[in-house]
Formats: C-alpha cells, structure tokens, sequence
C-alpha cells in the first residue's frame, strides 16, 4: 500500500484509524474501497451490537442512532468517489505479452 492509498483512507475513515490495520487489511483485501467498506460496516455493527438510544429521566439521555445513519452515508457515498488503485476505465487490468522477432536481413 502506497502513501497516496493510506491518505485517501484516512480522509475516509478519520486519521485516527491505525495505520498497520488498514496495511494489513490492504493486504488482505487488494483494494483501498474493499478496506474502506469493510471498517465501516465494522463501525456500523459496533453501534448496533450496543442500544442505540438511553435515557436516563432529567440526568441524560444518549442517542448513537445519529451516528449509524452518517455512517451508512458515508459508506453509500464513498461508491461514488474515485479510490486511488481503481482501476482505469478504458485500461484493461492484464499482462499481453507479445512475441518480438527479428527481421530477415536482405
């Protein structure tokens, strides 16, 4: 993974988000937007492994139903922005290889 990969992921996912982990997911995974998706839809479920809503009456109330519905923004529209390894349209992504032969001398 390329600094340019890990920039475009922080920018994603907040800078606090370890560096090693999103290298290691990179490996894993092959691509910037398969990371992305995946650490968000982690985050997602984080939020709603846990009430989304407690309220303590006339003490305090806290609500992370908010929270989910950012996230499930960010992650329908990081499908719209171009990640740094997607591939070139027009560019296939394969290897031609092609025999050279040498001219017959005159």
């Amino acid at each position: 993974m390329d600094s340019g990969v890990l920039r475009w992921l922080a920018a994603q996912l907040g800078p606090d988000t370890d560096p090693s982990d999103l290298a290691q997911r990179y490996d894993r995974l092959g691509s910037a937007r398969a990371v992305a998706d995946e650490v968000l839809n982690e985050r997602i479920a984080g939020l709603l492994s846990e009430p989304l809503r407690l309220s303590v009456n006339g003490v305090a109330t806290i609500d992370h139903s908010a929270n989910v519905a950012a996230l499930e923004r960010r992650l329908s529209h990081l499908g719209s922005q171009t990640a740094p390894d997607d591939p070139v349209p027009g560019i296939p992504d394969v290897l031609v290889a092609i025999p050279l032969l040498s001219r017959p001398r005159r």
